[in-house]
């Protein structure tokens, strides 16, 4: 299997290359296009039970597409719903990666796929109540509104949540504003995450929710 990301940061594409026998998953409706010569599949990875904790809980898509070069290798495009970049992390056994919601784009079969409790601290976070972690072996690929950038935290380190794409598992994390209260309501700045530990942050550099209210003033109005 060979990968190559194209056109990043701003309209990022995936191309995979499958040798006969090999498999990638993806997130439904990631495909722009393949050889005709790959078998496509939709069905719920881990059962019917995981399948809703990743659509209800994790914000992903209850089924997931599978492409399988069966008897000659073929090539398949795939690329998120939203404007920006696409990263490429391969996983050890047993490490874990975990993604804001709608981040995750494909992986490589044996990457598992599961959604975890973040308690108040993800719902503050403006995350959702869940977060999604993908466990190696494997590669996975995810997705960011805007350009991508990592940071190797050691010690200590804040993002701005609407900023956060992703994280290593081997980090611990705390919500709390900018300044208290008056820095949240007078700063223009919202919640941030201040990560401890040793792991690697990966953060988008546009916020999804300050680009909705830059566009909501051009919304056409209707009076009645």
């Amino acid at each position: 299997m060979q990968s190559r990301i194209e056109l990043n940061p701003e309209y990022a594409l995936l191309e995979v290359a499958l040798n006969p026998g090999e498999k990638v998953v993806s997130e439904s409706g990631a495909m722009v296009g393949m050889d005709s010569s790959l078998k496509l599949t939709a069905q719920s990875r881990g059962g019917i039970l995981k399948g809703l904790a990743r659509k209800m809980l994790g914000g992903e898509s209850f089924f997931q597409s599978t492409f399988e070069a069966e008897s000659a290798p073929g090539r398949v495009y795939l690329a998120p719903g939203s404007p920006g970049d696409i990263f490429e992390v391969t996983l050890p056994a047993g490490r874990s990666l975990m993604l804001q919601s709608s981040a995750y784009l494909a992986s490589t079969p044996d990457v598992s796929l599961d959604t975890k409790w973040g308690g108040a601290k993800g719902f503050f976070s403006g995350a959702g109540l869940f977060l999604l972690r993908a466990t190696g072996p494997g590669k996975v690929w995810f997705n960011s509104f805007g350009a991508m950038a990592t940071e190797a935290v050691t010690g200590s380190f804040v993002v701005d949540t609407g900023h956060i794409v992703g994280f290593e598992e081997t980090l611990n994390y705390s919500i709390s504003k900018v300044g208290g209260l008056k820095g949240l309501l007078f700063s223009g700045e919202g919640l941030i995450a201040r990560f401890t530990g040793t792991g690697t942050v990966y953060i988008q550099t546009r916020n999804p929710a300050s680009f909705a209210a830059f566009l909501n003033p051009f919304r056409p109005v209707k009076n009645n």
